[in-house]
């Protein structure tokens, strides 16, 4: 056998065995067409940082105040005056009328007396503990207590006629200025309302109503018969 069909039958040899290999498989890739419906969707929302806690400081609670126990006074059965002092000589400046109640802020240490707020004013006064128509509602213990120390100016009514007269409501006696020299016909009062009557005329007619002021001295110049006189 020559060398040209040594090779012819080597190069079939060769093909014959390349045909009986088994086919590679191909690799499957699974994605979908990208058209406008299936593009990819791109995210716009941003994320947002959490924010940073306020450190909470500790803070000291004030305690509870508890508020003074209340204590008033009433006036019952009738009215009272209420008073620059604690006295019945120092001048009236309000009236605690029958039923009405006011809150008590302060007591005298040397008498019945106990300081309030007036009822529908900035203004304090004193009312008495002395009469029946002054009731307290309350532990007037817990009221603080002082001395007051604005003594009260002292008040006069002297009689500069010819005629003894009677000063109501307290009945007071008061000479005629014939006894001035006694000092009889002068009477220091307390501040308040008081009448003045005519002992001498029939009947003891009123003469007059003075409404006395601390500090203040009254003169009676006119009589029962209406008939004026001058004070010396």
């Amino acid at each position: 056998m020559n060398r040209s069909h040594v090779l012819s039958a080597a190069l079939g040899i060769l093909l014959f065995v390349q045909g009986c290999s088994p086919t590679q498989p191909q690799a499957i890739i699974d994605e979908a067409p990208q058209t406008e419906e299936s593009a990819p969707v791109v995210s716009t929302e941003t994320s947002t940082p959490l924010s940073t806690p306020t450190p909470v400081l500790a803070t000291e609670v004030p305690p509870t105040l508890q508020a003074a126990p209340t204590v008033r006074v009433t006036a019952i059965d009738g009215n009272l005056y209420i008073r620059r002092g604690p006295g019945t000589e120092y001048d009236r400046i309000g009236l605690l009328k029958r039923g009405e109640s006011a809150d008590v802020i302060g007591q005298d240490v040397l008498s019945n007396w106990v300081q309030i707020n007036i009822p529908n004013t900035e203004i304090t006064g004193w009312v008495s503990l002395l009469t029946p128509f002054s009731q307290i509602d309350g532990n007037l213990s817990v009221i603080p207590s002082f001395t007051f120390k604005e003594w009260p100016e002292p008040a006069y009514i002297k009689n500069c006629t010819e005629h003894d007269m009677l000063i109501g409501p307290n009945e007071i006696y008061l000479y005629s200025l014939w006894t001035n020299s006694k000092y009889l016909n002068e009477e220091q009062f307390d501040p308040g309302v008081y009448e003045v009557y005519d002992l001498f005329v029939s009947g003891e007619p009123l003469v007059q109503t003075i409404d006395l002021q601390e500090g203040e001295t009254f003169y009676i110049t006119l009589n029962g018969l209406g008939v004026e006189h001058n004070c010396p």
